[in-house]
């Protein structure tokens, strides 16, 4: 009995012990958390929401925000900081909280590198730090982690190659890791991750073929590997994964053809894109089994053959581009598959322009869902008219049939389509008169009527479409006088255009109005008339053309003001009297043309004039003198003698006691400089020479403290900026130092250098100096050295980062509005005035400086292209060697089809600009899925008359309007410059280069906004 009752005693007092080395360890365990959660608030180095405040010894750590604690033992299972706008790096002492599963950084300004201690958390399932801008390679230790189920990495700037070893996480069910800067192959070890559902890596460098063992992903749903430089075809064992709901490939190498049954394989597919490769063969007929589709994208590959015509059995189709192609054969019945369409009732967007279609253009077009808000089919070899009933596509926004062989009248009926935006009708057929029903399209922004043979009078309802930029009647038998309704819409900014008809009388003097107006076009007409003053006030013209008319009388003074003007023909007139001084003044002038009218007297020798290859002045009988090339007749001496004479008196004589005087005081100055010179010459040289000599990498190892992360104000794909000073005068300067371990580093060292060596605006970021040399510990060290920019860049404003006031910055419309135009104004200086153009091909908000006035500089020119071909052109240019150039979301779409560099690709970006600075959403938003793009999202905007797009911090600002209750004239004023501001966004990312507008007319569309905005003194 006694030795029983102490084996029982034995047993308690061992439970007894236990208990108490789990309490104690508990409490270790406990300790051990809170102190790592600390260090990790303390690399924290802004938290503009206060998330963290609470992190002290006031609330248990389990309750600190963010935090989740096991029940049991009370350690950190969960650490979820997303979306609280926090900014720093990630702790090492993270690898201390051993008991976690989940970690959740998304949605910050997080950057460095991922710690190595991260490979302690051997319970972890669950990692997510998308959309922050954390560097260097992904590690492949991460691959010790056996139970992580989803690893997030998207929207960072990780390099190197995808860790081969990922293949071992045999739990992994997602693995994202879109849009960073990853190169090398694609592991065919991830065709181990049997419970893979999601794999996405588009949006990086990868190269190399899509390996075949993909095809045993059985269980994968989306597949993403868009925008890289793959080649090669899709393995077909893809096709075979029936669980699959999305492939997207564009904007690759890719080649081969799409199995014939890939309809039948694939009953789950809601999203094919596929465009902007190298596809060939036909359209499989079995996507129409594949019932589930939502959107199809097959442009611009090279698929022959007929469009399959069942098409019209996938009745959740909402988007179909098949454009830039080869389909169809020429031939009748080319568009019959249109019919099966009419039973798609959500369908929104067809595109089929570039291809062969041919035949008679079909009615059943008129049958289409009134859904449809974008219907394209130009560039074909269509005929016959445009249907009757036309007016059934109620929402359309934008109708183009340009450059086919259409015939007959435009329908009156066409001047239902109340929502339509742009109208692209030229270069067909068409006769008639151009229907007085167009000006009931309030909404049109641009026509294009020309190259047709319509007749009649330009209708004076045009001048109800109040939101017109670009007016193009050329080329046709148009006749009558140019209605006054339409020279004095003065919202066209871009081109009028009414060359070539059969116009008569004068050109009226409501021209004036064009005060935006950059090109202007009535030549070979029969206007007569003198020219109006009025055409003085047209200060942005920069192109001018009325020649093969009968304008007569003298060239009016009031031209004077047209110091915008680049190309200017008065040719084949009745012009006379004498060619005006003030040519010589215009620094634009690239082209006079004043041949064949009745001009007299003396041709200027200055200005455009001393270049023969300029002007044009033959068929001028009482012209004389000018530079000798011209080979003009001596002016009259008797003339020459009087002209002399008045010189003297006039000119001369004040001139020369003029220069007397200066003489005199330049020689007291002399003195005084000479006495001073000894004493300015070391500080001069101190505070400014500096920056025209070459700087060493120890002055910058010691202006920047050492390269010290302290000092670290920015990093990108080849570099990191740092903020730094010399001793010697301490004025701040930036310095960026290029990885040189990056492929690619040593080409944009290279660029930028050539393409700043000859640039100055004052919206590009001014280079100082830079560095070519070798560290201490002996490695090649380049660097630049740039003007300092105290308000960081960009896209800090947009999305949030701290002021000192502790609470959120924020951008009024005015300050984004003049930023917009000061980023203009550097493209536009890069386009049209350096010699070669220069394309910048990375536009996009950090890249874009802010100095203490908050004036916008274009920096980062490391992918810039000097564009030097012959007979360049602002739309195409010479193809590049490598891949896609720029950043994920603001590289345009043509730029997948092999790098085409053009000025029109810096439109795009722009374009996307300006909307993220309404929207304040990046083009790579989360929400941008399924189709819905920055630029589908603002149109859809733009189409609803909807505020609801618009940057709430723009919206309801300090001392700012709410814009969704503004109902008085000045308030939807206010709304009209802010559409205007989207509109022209939209308008400069449109998927077609040749769609988009030029740099010159986007400054003049921003100006006439800011002068709007302006003048309502509405913030």
């Amino acid at each position: 009995m006694a030795s029983s009752s102490f084996v029982l005693y034995l047993l308690i007092l061992l439970v007894y012990l236990n208990l108490q080395a789990l309490e104690c360890a508990s409490s270790l365990g406990n300790e051990t958390d809170r102190v790592a959660l600390l260090a990790i608030k303390d690399r924290i180095t802004s938290d503009p929401l206060g998330a963290l405040s609470s992190w002290n010894g006031t609330l248990h750590f389990c309750m600190w925000p963010g935090v989740a604690c096991s029940t049991r033992h009370q350690r950190v299972v969960s650490l979820d900081l997303s979306s609280l706008k926090l900014k720093g790096s990630m702790s090492p002492y993270i690898g201390n909280l051993s008991f976690l599963r989940s970690i959740r950084f998304a949605h910050n300004s997080f950057h460095g590198e991922i710690p190595q201690e991260i490979n302690r958390l051997f319970r972890l399932q669950y990692l997510s730090l998308r959309n922050n801008s954390f560097q260097g390679e992904i590690l492949t230790n991460l691959t010790s982690l056996s139970h992580l189920r989803v690893i997030d990495l998207e929207d960072n700037n990780f390099v190197g190659n995808i860790p081969v070893e990922l293949g071992s996480l045999s739990s992994l069910d997602v693995l994202s890791l879109l849009n960073n800067y990853l190169t090398g192959n694609i592991p065919p070890s991830l065709g181990n991750l049997s419970s893979l559902t999601i794999l996405s890596l588009a949006g990086n460098r990868l190269d190399g073929s899509i390996p075949n063992d993909l095809g045993r992903l059985s269980k994968l749903r989306i597949f993403q590997v868009s925008q890289n430089k793959l080649a090669g075809v899709v393995p077909h064992t893809l096709y075979n994964i029936s669980s699959i709901d999305t492939i997207i490939v564009g904007y690759n190498q890719l080649h081969g053809s799409r199995p014939w049954d890939m309809g039948i394989t694939l009953p789950n597919l809601r999203r094919f894109w596929g465009g902007a490769n190298q596809f060939t063969g036909h359209i499989p007929v079995t996507l129409s089994n594949a019932s589930k589709l939502v959107e199809l994208d097959l442009g611009v590959n090279n698929f022959v053959g007929q469009v399959p015509i069942n098409l019209g059995d996938l009745q959740n189709l909402s988007w179909l581009n098949l454009g830039g192609n080869q389909l169809g054969t020429r031939a009748a019945n080319d568009l019959r598959f249109l019919m099966s369409l009419s039973n798609s009732s959500r369908l929104e967007d067809l595109h089929l322009q570039y291809n062969s279609f041919g035949g008679t253009f079909p009615s059943c077009i008129v049958n289409l869902t009134t859904n449809l808000r974008t219907l394209y089919v130009g560039w074909n070899q269509l005929s016959g008219s445009i249907p009757s009933g036309i007016e059934n596509l109620v929402n359309l926004i934008g109708l183009g049939m340009r450059d086919n062989f259409l015939t007959g009248t435009i329908p009156s009926s066409i001047g239902r389509l109340s929502k339509l935006q742009g109208l692209y009708l030229s270069n067909n057929k068409f006769m008639g008169e151009i229907p007085m029903s167009i000006g009931n399209i309030t909404w049109l922004t641009e026509l294009n009527l020309s190259k047709n043979s319509l007749s009649g009078r330009i209708p004076e309802s045009l001048g109800k479409c109040q939101h017109l930029t670009t007016v193009d009647l050329s080329h046709n038998n148009l006749n009558g006088t140019i209605p006054k309704q339409v020279v004095g819409l003065n919202q066209i900014s871009l081109i009028l255009n009414l060359s070539r008809n059969l116009l008569t009388g004068p050109l009226p003097l409501e021209v004036g109005s064009l005060i935006h107006l950059a090109n202007l076009d009535i030549s070979r007409n029969k206007l007569s008339g003198e020219i109006p003053s009025a055409l003085g006030n047209c200060i942005q013209l920069e192109n001018l053309y009325m020649d093969n008319n009968h304008f007569q009388g003298t060239i009016p003074s009031s031209l004077s003001t047209l110091r915008s003007i680049q190309r200017l023909d008065l040719s084949s007139n009745e012009l006379s009297g004498q060619i005006p001084e003030y040519f010589n003044n215009f620094p634009l002038l690239l082209y006079l043309n004043l041949s064949f009218n009745d001009l007299n007297g003396e041709v200027p020798k200055e200005g455009a004039f001393k270049n023969a290859s300029v002007i044009s002045v033959i068929g001028n009988k009482g012209l004389c003198g000018g530079i000798p090339v011209l080979q003009l007749p001596n002016c009259n001496l008797n003339a020459s003698k009087k002209q002399r004479g008045s010189f003297l008196l006039k000119i001369a004589v004040p001139t020369i006691g003029a220069v007397l005087s200066s003489v005199l005081i330049l020689g007291v100055l002399g003195v005084y400089y000479c006495k001073r010179s000894s004493k300015k010459k070391s500080s001069f040289n101190s505070s400014m020479g500096r920056f025209f000599m070459k700087v060493t990498y120890q002055e910058l190892q010691k202006a920047t403290n050492g390269f010290s992360s302290d000092n670290l104000i920015g990093a990108g794909s080849h570099g990191s900026v740092y903020k730094g000073a010399f001793d010697i005068d301490g004025k701040n300067i930036a310095v960026k130092v290029l990885n040189l371990e990056n492929r690619g580093a040593s080409k944009s060292f290279i660029a930028e250098c050539r393409t700043l060596r000859n640039v100055r605006h004052r919206n590009l970021v001014k280079v100082l100096s830079a560095c070519s040399s070798i560290d201490f510990k002996g490695n090649d060290f380049k660097a630049l050295i740039f003007e300092y920019m105290p308000n960081g860049n960009l896209d800090k404003w947009l999305h949030s980062e701290k002021d000192g006031q502790n609470h959120l910055q924020s951008l009024s419309f005015t300050q984004r509005l003049n930023i917009a135009i000061d980023v203009a104004c550097a493209l536009e200086y890069l386009h049209h005035h350096c010699q070669p153009p220069i394309a910048h091909c990375d536009l996009k908000p950090s890249n874009i400086l802010l100095d203490n006035d908050m004036i916008a500089h274009v920096g980062d020119f490391g992918l810039a292209k000097l564009l030097y071909e012959a007979g360049y052109s602002s739309s195409h240019n010479q193809s590049d060697s490598f891949a896609i150039k720029g950043s994920i979301g603001y590289v345009p779409p043509e730029y997948g089809l092999g790098g085409q560099t053009s000025t029109k690709g810096d439109v795009y970006s722009f374009g996307i600009l300006l909307l993220e600075m309404v929207t304040g959403r990046r083009p790579t938003d989360e929400m941008f899925k399924d189709g819905l793009s920055l630029h589908e999202f603002a149109k859809m905007a733009l189409s609803n008359q909807s505020t609801e797009m618009v940057d709430p911090r723009l919206i309801l600002g300090e001392g700012e309007a709410d814009f969704n209750n503004i109902v008085n004239d000045k308030g939807a004023k206010i709304l009209e410059c802010l559409n205007s501001i989207v509109r022209l966004g939209v308008t400069c990312s449109l998927d077609s280069p040749e769609e988009r507008m030029e740099m010159i007319d986007i400054v003049k569309t921003l100006q006439v906004v800011k002068d709007m905005f302006v003048g309502l003194n509405a913030f």
